[in-house]
């Protein structure tokens, strides 16, 4: 009897205990869970990314992917919008021009490659040309939205922006909207606009307009945003249109600095007429 019970509690003994590789049972020791991204990390990574082509970004002369000769005139403003947005507590910048074929939206991308290499901040870059969208054709994308349709509040941001990297938001129309001074004067507009900000929390966010002596609609703009980069061109942009353009923009916003693009050293001085 003793015998008996001594070989039962030996046989569950041998049941309890983890055994090794030599057939029995294993004691499996879960692996840990990464936790993922929470807040507005979560949010930014909900975000769809967006491929870019080498080839389609030197076709436009976007530079600012990767840091460069190149890109050191880009990064050198880029350095020194950022210094003045954060002394006044700014965060939306305009960039429009007198005239078009200035190179706002050239700019307006480079500004927003540039800023997406600083570890640490987050920017958005918004095509708010809606006569004439060209952000798309630049990074040579498809948007399934329209800005309109965020604006409208018929689609919601996070269906219609795509991603750069982890910190450049990108919201791109890709045909032109019937009605654009409605859509930027509607307080709908603004209201969007304050929720996408609360809620994505930018350090930065770019919107590229129209230029200004052309129509009406980035004077109806212009009461959203902190201040405007004003882009002329030399030997194109004449002293007259700057002047009225510089003029126009001050009544709405603070104008934070201007551009003179396409400059050549050496070249005469009546460039910029």
């Amino acid at each position: 009897m003793e015998k008996l019970q001594a070989a039962l509690a030996k046989a569950r003994s041998d049941r309890s205990a983890p055994r090794g590789a030599g057939g029995g049972l294993k004691v499996r020791v879960p692996r840990p869970v990464r936790p993922g991204p929470t807040g507005q990390d979560a949010l930014w990574q909900g975000l769809p990314a967006m491929r870019l082509s080498d080839r389609a970004l030197a076709k436009h002369r976007i530079v600012t992917r990767e840091a460069s000769d190149d890109s050191t005139p880009f990064d050198i403003m880029r350095t020194k919008i950022l210094l003045q947005m954060q002394q006044n507590g700014w965060s939306r910048l305009a960039v429009t021009s007198p005239m078009p074929q200035s190179g706002k939206t050239t700019t307006a991308c480079n500004l927003a490659l540039g800023l997406g290499r600083q570890n640490g901040l987050r920017a958005m870059l918004f095509d708010f040309d809606l006569n004439d969208p060209s952000v798309h054709a630049f990074f040579e994308q498809t948007p399934d939205h329209t800005i309109g349709e965020v604006l409208s509040q018929d689609v919601d941001f996070a269906d219609q922006a795509l991603r750069i990297g982890d910190n450049v938001a990108v919201s791109m129309s890709n045909r032109v909207e019937d009605d654009p001074t409605r859509i930027l004067l509607s307080e709908k507009t603004e209201d969007v606009l304050d929720s996408i900000q609360d809620r994505y929390k930018p350090d930065i966010m770019i919107f590229d307009l129209p230029s200004v002596l052309v129509g009406d609609n980035t004077r109806a703009f212009l009461k959203n945003v902190d201040c405007a980069l004003i882009i002329a061109r030399a030997n194109t942009t004449r002293y007259a249109q700057f002047d009225t353009c510089e003029r126009e923009i001050a009544e709405h916003t603070n104008v934070l600095g201007v551009v003179l693009n396409a400059f050549r050293h050496g070249a005469a001085q009546n460039d910029f007429e």
